[in-house]
């Protein structure tokens, strides 16, 4: 059975840093080339797509975050790494890390319907200050 387990949340000033991780268990068989990718969700919205790291390695971002985070996977460990610099007020909320059902290659797997992402985390929650 596979879990994914998020870490790194918390509350800082624009302008700041945060690190989330999200700790994979089961067979590392299922992590090392499996499509992985954070979604958030602000208040009062619907869940979207931040980053992916797809099967081929190639990352893709959405153009909010675009410049200001960086994905990365470390098979060793069976964990995914958001790095968020800059962060601003609004990308307030809790952030989800999914792992996709199939195999997806380039930089736009964050963009697929949710649908296509059977396994998810609990989530850990973001607050960026003004």
């Amino acid at each position: 059975q596979v879990q994914l387990v998020e870490s790194g949340g918390g509350s800082v000033q624009a302008g700041g840093s945060l690190r989330l991780s999200c700790a994979a268990s089961g067979e590392a068989s299922f992590y090392s080339t499996r499509t992985m990718a954070w979604f958030r969700q602000a208040p009062g919205k619907g869940r979207e797509g931040v980053a992916s790291f797809a099967s081929d390695g190639n990352t893709g971002y959405a153009d909010s975050v675009k410049g200001r985070f960086t994905i990365s996977k470390d098979n060793s460990k069976n964990t995914l790494v958001l790095q968020m610099n800059s962060l601003k007020p609004e990308d307030t909320a809790m952030y989800y890390c999914a792992a996709m059902a199939d195999w997806c290659a380039g930089g736009a797997c964050y963009t697929f319907p949710q649908s296509f992402f059977p396994y998810w985390g609990q989530g850990t929650q973001v607050t960026v200050s003004s």
